[in-house]
């Protein structure tokens, strides 16, 4: 049986990227902050109890994250899809006033846990016959795509996010790692806001897609979720 860990599993993205795998019988490791908050984790989980396990994690606390990694030491992990991202709310007063505190947090969230995550489990996924670690990113991180300027914050950390898992790819191939950046689109989320293109359930469809197809030439590539290669 596959088994997937993934981070922010609580709502949107993450969420629907359970769904979709609990569906098909993998095996599901489930962490959000949160979890007695979760509600339709729960109410997900309590109908697939024997596939979805839910872990509490806030991914901003390393020491959780090495706790998590510990009870998980003997795991068999196949896909770890670092989901969990925060767009400050504070990114949008532009140039003149940037919140320095905000955009701290921002950077640990989006840019230092995801490489902490793969740091901590990489035996774990390099037991797996599936081999992939998935950081979700942004288009708005990449450096040839910004036309329009403005929020440092998000851009800058995703951007850093990238370059994470550039090197992930380089550092992981002798085992057998594949390690690649998706952009999931503008999607309709509590993040993306309701004028977004499309669905979680595209969105996500579209992202395992492109994950279930990746082969080891692909690692280190920056892909939108219909699988097109964005520039960095």
């Amino acid at each position: 049986m596959n088994t997937i860990l993934i981070t922010g599993a609580n709502r949107g993205i993450g969420l629907e990227f359970c769904r979709q795998y609990v569906n098909d019988g993998w095996h599901v490791f489930a962490c959000c902050r949160n979890p007695e908050k979760a509600d339709a984790l729960n109410k997900l989980a309590a109908h697939h109890p024997d596939l979805i396990k839910i872990h509490a994690l806030d991914v901003a606390d390393l020491a959780q994250i090495e706790r998590l990694g510990q009870t998980l030491s003997d795991a068999t992990i196949d896909l770890l899809i670092n989901n969990a991202g925060i767009y400050p709310k504070s990114d949008t007063g532009g140039f003149g006033h940037t919140n320095y505190a905000d955009w701290m947090t921002a950077f640990k969230i989006n840019t230092v846990a995801p490489l902490k995550m793969a740091e901590i489990f990489a035996k774990q996924i390099a037991r797996g016959k599936q081999k992939v670690i998935a950081t979700l990113t942004s288009q708005m991180g990449s450096i040839e795509d910004n036309g329009s300027g403005g929020n440092y914050q998000y851009r800058s950390t995703k951007a850093a996010a990238n370059m994470v898992v550039k090197s992930l790819a380089v550092d992981l191939k002798q085992s057998g790692v594949t390690a690649v950046v998706l952009h999931p689109g503008w999607v309709k989320t509590d993040m993306g806001g309701p004028n977004a293109m499309i669905s979680v359930e595209q969105s996500v469809t579209g992202m395992r897609r492109v994950i279930g197809s990746l082969t080891l030439q692909d690692s280190g590539k920056f892909l939108n979720y219909s699988g097109e290669v964005i520039p960095w």
